[in-house]
């Protein structure tokens, strides 16, 4: 019976120490403020970014409009775990073409993806206009929503980590950008949205799991390390020119620090 006791007391001592590491609500809510007006400038950017962008698209230049295309989306990737909460707008703005029944042809196709088909496969800024206006009045309307947005402690921590997942799932085969190969701008949003997310929690998550914690720096460091290799210029190499192993190589460090990030959420009590 000692020994039951003694291992019942010991079970109890240690669950007690995990639920004192674990963060309060109140300890949350500061990183959840200074996350919500990280978001709110992010918002701002792309509402102005879109405009000058869609400028380009209506005034029939090409060039221009192709040039703004990245830098315009950067905006949106980096806040997209808080952009994805309004499903009509995120499918709306940022929906592909698989998603569609008749692909590039459905008049449902809209937002970015559907400009980028016209702008970068079809080569050309011809019937873009009407798409251009949309996706303008979307990006005010997603501003509008994230202003009186209340963010849940939850879905800003597991954020973090369906950025970096969307990456190694899906985006690292390079159908996020399939028409334009400007993947490599997404990739680095992704990160650095994730990572702003992590910033903000550190002293939480070092108090929670100091071994995590570390882990979780240290992949963002590999992924960074490995995304520097494609930095040209101000912008990034055509993702049409990265090998299939260099995209290997890249998937082993995205995934491994996804794993890691899917961690935060019981690592802080909001499973």
């Amino acid at each position: 019976m000692k020994s039951i006791r003694t291992a019942l007391l010991i079970g109890a001592s240690s669950l007690g120490l995990a639920l004192a590491a674990q963060a309060a609500p109140m300890d949350l809510v500061g990183p959840v403020s200074n996350y919500k007006i990280f978001v709110a400038k992010g918002v701002d950017r792309l509402v102005t970014t879109t405009a000058a962008f869609t400028a380009a698209v209506k005034a029939g230049d090409l060039k221009k409009a192709q040039a703004l295309y990245a830098p315009t989306r950067v905006n949106y990737e980096t806040i997209e775990p808080i952009a994805e909460l309004f499903n009509d707008l995120d499918g709306s703005i940022d929906s592909r073409a698989d998603d569609h029944e008749k692909k590039e042809a459905d008049d449902g196709f809209t937002g970015f993806h559907r400009i980028e088909y016209g702008l970068f496969e079809k080569k050309s800024t011809d019937g873009l206009a009407p798409l251009a206006d949309k996706l303008n009045k979307d990006v005010v309307e997603l501003q509008g929503r994230i202003k009186t947005l209340t963010i849940p402690p939850e879905k800003m921590v597991g954020g973090a980590a369906a950025l970096i997942e969307e990456v190694g799932k899906t985006k690292i085969t390079g159908e996020e950008d399939r028409y334009s190969h400007t993947d490599l701008y997404d990739f680095q949003a992704n990160v650095d949205g994730a990572k702003k997310i992590v910033d903000l929690l550190h002293p939480l998550t070092v108090k929670a799991d100091p071994a995590l914690s570390a882990a979780v720096d240290k992949n963002f460091a590999a992924v960074d390390g490995i995304l520097a290799k494609y930095k040209v210029g101000n912008g990034w190499q055509s993702y049409d020119k990265v090998t299939e192993a260099d995209r290997t190589a890249l998937k082993g460090p995205v995934t491994a620090l996804a794993e890691d990030l899917s961690k935060l959420r019981g690592a802080l009590g909001l499973n």
